[in-house]
């Protein structure tokens, strides 16, 4: 990887070499002489400028306070470039800073370095007006080309964030689109090998045991086959399940008590009943359950009304974990969206269900998700 901050770190040591070759371009023997001061100012503005890319604000001003002496100093030949160094420095602050404050600082700072350094070396009235052309020159330029360095800057920086998020929506869809594949296909055929060897097994239950045997040695090797599969699927429909599908049951049971406890922080009225045991879910009916319940609050949070009480309940039944969230208002939470369908999926895809719909002045959620993925249902 190429690291583009090298190359803005040599521009930082470029003024300290181009100074002194511009003083000894303006010094010819006889009348034309940089002075000494002048070459003392000029080279601590060279290394002043070096701490430009952590103390930018500070180094602009100190470079304005040093170009007041260089600017009433009389220079010969190209020696008169280096004051301007403070103009790059305020280019450099303008683009560096979305913060009105430093701009401000440093553009005064810089404009009364400039009217300073050019106040009475006109003694005409013509040139009183010449050191405000000049100032008001020597000012806005460097204002307007920082304000366009940190347009453009920003974006650079809009643009690779919209690469960035397109790439991931295209990841996460031909994520979810091998998911469905992979669901429609190998998972409906394992299942129908599960079954077909179960049937086998009864039919065939009576003869040589080590036949039965073979079948149930089958059959369990396909359902931990399927199980595997499941798994698959949930890693693919969701890109962090190494942080969270493994967890233990106390930790989803600590994530869905946060999740309730944010639901009362934005202002509603939650009644909880909670499952304290989670023992009997898997890994990947643990992270379905957690990613329903924070689907479901997160609605809740963006649709009810405040004014009527959420009832939460999470309960075991019918050899599995039931979820039920009851709010208010059904008739903005039935607004179609890409939630609800991905908690859908995410139900099919642990073996579950899920009923969403509106009951009277109510908009009700409840899931079923099976104890264990790996048996057929």
């Amino acid at each position: 990887m190429i690291d583009i901050r090298a190359p803005r770190q040599l521009l930082r040591w470029l003024p300290l070499v181009l100074i002194p070759v511009l003083l000894l371009a303006s010094t010819y023997p006889g009348q034309y002489r940089v002075p000494a001061h002048y070459w003392l100012l000029a080279m601590a503005a060279g290394v002043v400028f070096l701490a430009g890319a952590r103390r930018p604000l500070t180094v602009s001003i100190v470079l304005s306070a040093l170009a007041v002496p260089m600017l009433r100093t009389p220079a010969w030949g190209v020696s008169g470039l280096v004051p301007y160094l403070g103009a790059v420095a305020l280019v450099d602050v303008i683009a560096r800073s979305h913060r009105q404050a430093p701009v401000w600082v440093a553009t005064g700072a810089w404009a009364a370095a400039v009217v300073f350094g050019h106040l009475g070396l006109h003694d005409t009235s013509i040139g009183r007006a010449s050191t405000v052309v000049e100032a008001a020159a020597y000012v806005g330029l460097p204002l307007l080309l920082g304000l366009y360095l940190r347009g453009q800057r920003d974006l650079a920086e809009n643009l690779r964030m919209r690469a960035a998020d397109a790439e991931a929506r295209t990841r996460i869809d031909e994520r979810a689109a091998l998911a469905r594949e992979l669901h429609d296909v190998v998972a409906h055929h394992m299942a129908s090998i599960i079954l077909r060897i179960s049937v086998a097994g009864h039919v065939v239950r009576t003869a040589d045991p080590r036949v039965v045997a073979v079948l149930d040695d089958v059959r369990g090797t396909a359902a931990d086959a399927l199980t595997n599969i499941r798994r698959l699927l949930a890693a693919l429909r969701d890109p962090d399940l190494g942080t969270v599908a493994l967890v233990d049951p106390e930790s989803v049971a600590t994530e869905i008590a946060a999740a309730v406890d944010r639901v009362r922080a934005a202002g509603f009225t939650v009644e909880a009943e909670l499952e304290p045991d989670l023992d009997g879910l898997d890994a990947i009916t643990r992270l379905t359950l957690l990613r329903l319940v924070q689907e479901s609050l997160t609605n809740v949070m963006k649709h009810a009304d405040r004014a009527v009480p959420v009832r939460f309940r999470i309960g075991r039944g019918d050899g599995g974990i039931g979820v039920e969230v009851v709010s208010g208002g059904a008739a903005t939470a039935a607004l179609p969206g890409h939630g609800i369908v991905g908690m859908r999926e995410r139900a099919a895809l642990a073996g579950g269900t899920l009923a969403v719909g509106a009951e009277e002045a109510n908009w009700v959620v409840r899931a079923w998700l099976p104890e264990r993925t790996g048996e057929l249902r």
